[in-house]
């Protein structure tokens, strides 16, 4: 009987219709591995809180980009092509697994055993490993495995920041935003921002980054600055912002911006909204133009890269 193995594709999830904004919030604010919100007791009350208060902003960014995020339609094609590229490679089933909305681990893995699968393969969607990210949704992962009763042997794929197809992919996208600007324009890579304290931690999401960027500039020849997005809440964040970076470039007398989203493999509100709508006007109003290297999503190049990872042994 031949072997099934089961590839498990990790994202965050994104709330689909307005509806869904509030309890993606909740979702969100309940990780502990995130954000603590005082003692364990409070986390969910408080969570339950900020989901509120935040939702109508929340809602009418969405609204923007078409009502909902695009992440779980998009993750659900990248699982698709990446079942057909292992196709000769032996029996895989892929499937996406949401850490904050559907489809959550329990539902994928329920599906898993049902096929027969006698192994899984955890491969997160986020090149750099950070506790907050992978590292909550192996966590998850390994829980709910065990909860349901399962106990499937499961390989982790912990971050990937250098893969070489991935590092092609980004490059490719970088020169042909380069020449958007007949070829001169300051590159900007711009992550998920992180708590300072996780870096002080010993988390290694900075050191990760920092290598794609340098394997990225191998192949491109191009220097770029490094800036960081998405923080909220009164704790130190990684400095600096994408808008503090975006004003230290225009007080250079920088004209022109080709922004990189360094750590988001696919297309969402960080990327659809805050970087091609926000940002880009704040660019605009400071007297620069702002291009962005679209998501990486289904790229033949980049599910490449994620056959690779599954298929090496490690």
């Amino acid at each position: 009987m031949e072997r099934k193995t089961g590839v498990l594709l990790l994202n965050m999830g994104g709330p689909e219709t307005q509806a869904d904004v509030r309890p993606f919030l909740y979702n969100l604010f309940s990780d502990r591995q995130i954000i603590r919100l005082g003692p364990a007791f409070l986390q969910q009350p408080l969570a339950a809180l900020i989901a509120w208060r935040r939702a109508p902003k929340s809602m009418a960014n969405y609204q923007k980009i078409g009502g909902g995020s695009p992440i779980s339609a998009i993750t659900a094609k990248q699982a698709a092509a990446l079942e057909q590229a292992l196709a000769a490679d032996g029996a895989f089933i892929v499937r996406p697994v949401m850490r904050y909305w559907h489809p959550f681990a329990a539902a994928s893995l329920m599906e898993m055993s049902a096929a027969g699968v006698t192994e899984l393969i955890a491969l997160p969607l986020y090149p750099q490993y950070c506790r907050a990210t992978s590292g909550s949704s192996f966590a998850d992962l390994r829980e709910q495995n065990q909860k349901l009763g399962l106990n499937l042997p499961i390989k982790e794929i912990r971050s990937w920041p250098d893969e070489p197809d991935y590092i092609a992919c980004l490059a490719a996208r970088i020169q042909a935003g380069l020449a958007k600007f007949d070829g001169t324009a300051q590159v900007v890579y711009s992550a998920h921002s992180l708590p300072q304290k996780f870096i002080d931690e010993g988390d290694p999401y900075m050191k990760e980054i920092q290598k794609t960027i340098a394997a990225v500039e191998r192949q491109t020849g191009q220097q770029g600055r490094l800036c960081f997005q998405s923080r909220s809440g009164p704790v130190r964040w990684l400095e600096p912002s994408t808008p503090d970076m975006l004003r230290q470039l225009a007080a250079e007398g920088c004209k022109k911006i080709l922004m990189v989203p360094i750590s988001f493999v696919s297309d969402h509100i960080e990327t659809l909204y805050e970087i091609d709508m926000l940002y880009k006007d704040m660019a605009q109003g400071l007297g620069m133009r702002l291009e962005s290297t679209p998501g990486l999503n289904d790229d033949p190049q980049f599910i490449a890269a994620l056959r690779k990872l599954v298929v090496t042994p490690r």
